[in-house]
């Protein structure tokens, strides 16, 4: 039997131009270096968040989440030598062999493992990027099958990496709670049973990296992101819609922390989902570790609190899956509609410049 074609990975590409599937539509192409570092951002010392500084990180992190619906954390109590080991062996296991990396292949529907780009089924733009995936919340639920088992010691870091990330998750949604007017765990409730996934994304270097992007825009559906990036650069975000973009300036040890759109619905709209995405160049390879807090599939996604003749931004209560399967239709639906309008729009274009009156020096030319 004929040995199965091995996909295209972007580690493992010497190719001088981008192939036609990771090309993006001129309007969706960056706008902004990847190292062109913006102040815009804050950042926030979490010192003291348990003891007398909590109001003030508290203020401190609800205006950021007001105003950007993304921040970055310092003095998070997350060991340095642990954040250390992880980008160390997540670089590890992207330097693997591919034959290595594919036996944890998860297309097809599997939970956890490796995976080439992330785009939805029926995008025809894949993302320049590979990522290693692990489900790692609820405990009960880990499929250690899934994980992969190089480079040695992965396994261990990633359960104490988790924890620690489980841990700093629920100190930032209990200040956020707070400022709502709400009970401490108001958040961490409202999630149910707290789902947690951890995704490497490793972004090679590109050939054309004004051409394309690491990672579409977006938002994060769940409830809080906390994203550990190199200090490459390539984070990007926006708050007018795309207009305008900023690239987010890496800070050695920090996470940065952006609220998705679980987060969004329960404070009304109070607090952004962070409009973002990723860039690549052509200069050096780029690593980011984000840890997904998102609610249990039975979560129920409605504002936790209504003041008097407020107005719930969503018509009714709906299960955290149903509101995740109306943004992937919507997400869908535009795409086909861009696609169909430039289609259109090309079509129109050569119909015109069949039917243009050519000029008589172009006809005896």
């Amino acid at each position: 039997m004929a040995p199965t074609s091995q996909p295209f990975l972007p580690t493992m590409s010497d190719e001088k131009t981008l192939r036609p599937t990771f090309v993006r539509p001129e309007d969706e192409r960056p706008k902004v270096a990847y190292n062109q570092f913006s102040h815009d951002i804050p950042i926030i010392s979490l010192a003291g968040i348990e003891s007398d500084r909590r109001p003030t990180v508290r203020e401190a992190v609800a205006a950021a989440c007001e105003d950007w619906g993304i921040f970055q954390v310092v003095d998070h109590g997350v060991d340095a030598s642990l954040i250390a080991q992880m980008i160390q062996l997540s670089k590890e296991f992207f330097a693997l062999p591919p034959e290595d990396k594919l036996r944890f292949d998860m297309s097809g529907g599997k939970r956890g493992g490796f995976i080439v780009s992330s785009h939805l089924q029926g995008e025809a733009v894949q993302d320049w990027r590979e990522i290693v995936t692990y489900f790692s919340y609820p405990v009960r639920s880990r499929d250690y099958s899934r994980w992969p088992d190089k480079p040695e010691g992965w396994k261990e870091v990633v359960e104490k990496y988790s924890e620690e990330l489980m841990g700093l998750a629920c100190r930032l949604l209990g200040v956020l709670s707070e400022s709502l007017g709400l009970e401490t765990e108001a958040l961490a409730k409202a999630c149910v049973d707290m789902d947690q996934k951890v995704v490497v994304n490793f972004y090679p270097k590109c050939p054309q990296p004004d051409m394309t992007l690491g990672l579409k825009r977006h938002t994060d559906p769940g409830t809080i992101t906390l994203l550990l990036q190199d200090q490459v650069g390539g984070l990007q975000a926006t708050k007018d819609g795309g207009e305008t973009w900023i690239t987010v300036e890496p800070i050695d040890g920090a996470f940065v922390v952006n609220l998705g759109d679980h987060g969004h619905y329960l404070s009304n709209g109070r607090f952004k989902n962070a409009d973002h995405q990723a860039v690549v160049n052509s200069d050096c390879s780029r690593l980011s570790i984000a840890t997904f807090q998102n609610p249990a599939p039975d979560a129920i996604v409605y504002p936790l609190k209504l003041a008097g003749g407020e107005k719930s931004i969503l018509d009714e209560p709906i299960t955290f899956p149903e509101m995740y399967r109306r943004k992937m239709s919507r997400d869908l639906q535009l795409a086909r509609l861009k696609k169909i309008a430039q289609e259109q729009k090309l079509h129109k274009e050569l119909k015109e410049e069949i039917t243009q009156p050519q000029k008589l020096d172009e006809i005896l030319a």
